[in-house]
């Protein structure tokens, strides 16, 4: 394999995603491609009715500087040991995602993301997406156990529920 491709969000699960497929590139001795996928405000019907040249260039921009900031929190000083491309492309993670890795050959890596109720009826699943269209192989990350423990403090601090000592002896 010549490239693993991995889809950039910058959420903590998706960390989980992008560590594997360094490991993975490493593994294969391929590139490692960070491909953040971003719209424009109003997605493609806001592009169509007046955001000019000049918006769109903002957006790119924008998408790029987040690509970096992502890429800077993931590895920090410590680069991920092959080599390192960052793009990225207009339109919706899971159609971009499998528009780039349409060599038979590379391997794309996705994270599962939230597998709350709510947000699954609102935001459609890239890695299903990715999995259904993709000419690739597709390596599909779940999400840190520690992930699991975060969204269960975040739910705790927002209901304002106490916390259980028994839980701090774990």
């Amino acid at each position: 394999m010549r490239r693993v491709l991995v889809g950039v969000t910058g959420t903590v699960g998706n960390l989980a995603a992008l560590h594997r497929a360094a490991a993975e590139a490493r593994v294969r001795g391929a590139d490692l491609w960070a491909v953040l996928a971003w719209q424009s405000p109003g997605g493609e019907l806001g592009s169509r009715n007046g955001l000019g040249p000049h918006a769109l260039a903002q957006c790119r921009a924008a998408a790029a500087e987040r690509l970096r900031e992502v890429l800077d929190t993931a590895f920090g000083a410590v680069k991920p040991g092959v080599t390192l491309e960052g793009i990225t492309v207009r339109g919706t993670p899971g159609a971009a995602l499998v528009d780039v890795a349409r060599d038979p050959e590379d391997l794309l890596v996705v994270g599962t993301g939230s597998r709350a109720a709510l947000r699954r009826l609102v935001r459609p699943s890239v890695a299903h997406h990715c999995l259904a269209h993709a000419a690739c192989p597709v390596l599909v990350v779940p999400p840190s156990p520690l992930q699991a423990e975060l969204d269960a403090a975040h739910r705790r601090n927002f209901w304002r529920m106490p916390l259980d000592p028994r839980e701090l002896a774990q």
